[in-house]
């Protein structure tokens, strides 16, 4: 019975430790056409595994039409709290983008103003920003078009993160470890 329990135990932090070896896979889906939205994010291990997923549809917002009073917070308190910390969240932010890696993302935007020079003007920007990305992000199909029939926002979109957890193990360690950062997360939790 005991050698059963230990092979059981066992096999969990093997499962365990070649899933912090493979890592996690984020994928999110979103569409805005007109009012109506649309979107999914999906945690996948294994790149093929679904363990969770979040749906959000332009139909929830017409359930939930509660107010939240919950305490103001001291925005000027945690701001205090957080100047210290802004180096090490500066060089957590460098290694947790070694850690993680765009795999594919696709995005096609059609955008139109009231105004004809306001719409070619803006899809202009918008063109210019979505060649950066191209260039920084390997796998990018960015894609914006103008619309002259009057105002129009709709979004398509898809991405694929891949999160390696060993190598975010220990830069998330060193920044819970330093005392500014221990007591910014004491200031948030308790208001």
């Amino acid at each position: 019975m005991l050698n059963i329990l230990l092979m059981i135990i066992l096999l969990i932090i093997i499962i365990i430790f070649i899933i912090l070896l493979f890592g996690i896979r984020l994928t999110a889906r979103w569409m805005k056409v007109d009012s109506k939205y649309d979107g999914c994010i999906e945690l996948l291990i294994f790149k093929k595994l679904k363990v969770y997923t979040f749906n959000l549809n332009s139909d929830d917002d017409e359930d939930d039409e509660s107010d939240e009073d919950g305490g103001e917070r001291d925005l000027k308190e945690l701001f205090e709290l957080a100047k210290p910390c802004f180096k090490y969240f500066k060089e957590f932010f460098h290694e947790f983008l070694d850690a993680v890696s765009i795999n594919r993302l696709e995005n096609d935007l059609v955008i139109g103003f009231s105004s004809f020079a306001k719409t070619g003007e803006y899809i202009g920007y918008v063109w210019a920003i979505l060649s950066i990305l191209m260039g920084m992000i390997p796998n990018a199909r960015l894609r914006a078009q103008p619309s002259f029939r009057g105002e129009v926002l709709n979004i398509k979109g898809y991405v694929n993160i891949d999160i390696s957890i060993m190598k975010l193990i220990m830069p998330l360690v060193k920044l819970i470890s330093k005392k500014e950062i221990r007591t910014l997360i004491g200031g948030v939790l308790n208001g």
